[in-house]
């Protein structure tokens, strides 16, 4: 019986594993993840106020409960395994790692205290393990350098009142912080216009929701000609005449970052460009979201560099991408689907041309790692986590790594690790 198994159980390693059965039943499909819970981006990436979106894990759960798709935590891959023996192990791989760093603000400035990358921050208020000892600074005036969904999704966050996250998993310390915080004035810019930024536009209308919000528009011109274009139409459509506003937003299009300033090596004002205009403004920190990269340096490149077939993520006979790991940071979650099928066919066209003896599969791994955790003990997480949770929120996620490697144990968790304000 032919070995699968996928690196990363976010949604590009999910949607393979079912495009792949879907054509094969028989397949012995394995997905590794190096936390003890699976879902990544679900999880961790989506906003903690985005439930509908987060619902596409129960999809995802038939795979292990139904489908016979077996859930591997706790591997790290180049750590706990190298793909040199995942390979051995296992007929094919994939590799569905995601991208989960922050590109980096390569300007003067960039690396001054209070300023964040937005996925960082969203990792933080969705209780990544990676983030839970580092609390984000924020202050009354918040800079958002970029207008993606990521960047709208840390804005939204940031311009709520505690009553608009009910039904959410935001857990009450990170409302506490955000409203401790006293955020209030909160300037978001990209270099585009409206009409080409990257966010989608119910994200804006998802805005205008907020009654307590007044929003400002700057450089909406630069897209005359294009009122019709739903994301110019969706700004225009925001309300800007609110008498008491508790927050006040501003977007900003056509401007380019050109530095930061700080105090005592914490920043205090962010610069941009317009043409001949220069723009400055006084803030307490600054949110990034302006891409992402790879968390293990050089890996992507190199596959991606003797690819067979990059597009479509064949690195070898054997060995395959998936997901932002194989085309960058572009595209959905359910993107991700046509995506996985059209790769589960060239690996069924592949394995059908493979020879050699027998791999022994996930066996090889549980007799070297021992300490591995499965679907089982995620159940005993999502129970926990279930049975946590406080008035107007669906679940109290567990952010230290050691408790929740010990409730996929069985064992009584340890405390977590405290949080202090970067």
């Amino acid at each position: 019986m032919p070995k699968i198994a996928i690196v990363g159980a976010g949604p590009s390693g999910c949607y393979a594993a079912q495009a792949l059965l879907k054509l094969d039943k028989t397949l012995e499909v394995d997905i590794l993840d190096r936390l003890p819970v699976p879902y990544g981006l679900v999880r961790y990436g989506v906003a903690p106020d985005h439930q509908g979106t987060k619902a596409v894990a129960r999809q995802f759960a038939r795979l292990f409960e139904r489908q016979g798709v077996r859930f591997i935590g706790n591997v790290t891959l180049g750590e706990t395994v190298t793909l040199d023996a995942l390979r051995a192990a296992y007929d094919i791989v994939v590799l569905a790692l995601g991208l989960s760093k922050d590109r980096p603000l390569d300007l003067p400035g960039g690396d001054l205290g209070g300023v964040s990358g937005a996925g960082a921050v969203t990792r933080h208020w969705n209780d990544h393990p990676d983030e839970a000892g580092q609390l984000p600074h924020l202050g009354n005036r918040v800079v958002i350098v970029g207008q993606g969904n990521v960047a709208m999704d840390v804005l939204r966050i940031l311009a709520k009142q505690e009553p608009d996250f009910d039904g959410s998993d935001l857990h009450p310390r990170h409302t506490d912080h955000i409203t401790g915080a006293g955020v209030a004035q909160i300037d978001i810019l990209g270099r585009s216009p409206a009409h080409l930024a990257k966010f989608d536009p119910v994200m804006v209308k998802e805005l205008a929701k907020l009654e307590h919000v007044r929003f400002a528009l700057d450089g909406l011109e630069l897209s005359e000609g294009h009122e019709d274009d739903p994301r110019v139409a969706a700004l225009a459509a925001l309300p800007q005449d609110v008498p008491v506003a508790s927050h006040e937003v501003t977007f900003r299009f056509g401007w380019t970052p050109e530095r930061l300033s700080g105090t005592e090596g914490h920043v205090d004002a962010a610069f941009f460009r317009r043409g001949d205009e220069e723009l400055g403004l006084s803030c307490d920190s600054v949110i990034t979201a302006i891409g992402f990269d790879s968390h293990i340096p050089g890996l992507r490149d190199d596959l991606l560099a003797r690819a067979e077939d990059a597009e479509t993520g064949v690195v070898d006979k054997g060995l395959y991408l998936a997901g932002w790991f194989c085309r960058g940071p572009r595209g959905t979650i359910p993107d991700n689907r046509a995506a996985a099928q059209a790769l589960a066919t060239r690996i069924m066209a592949d394995l059908g041309t493979l020879t050699g003896a027998e791999k022994p599969g996930h066996a090889a791994l549980i007799a070297a790692h021992p300490d591995l955790t499965d679907y089982d003990g995620w159940l005993r997480i999502d129970a926990a986590e279930l049975a946590a949770c406080t008035d107007g929120r669906v679940r109290a996620k567990v952010a230290d790594l050691e408790t929740l490697l010990a409730l996929a144990s069985g064992r009584a968790p340890g405390s977590a690790t405290p949080e202090t304000e970067g």
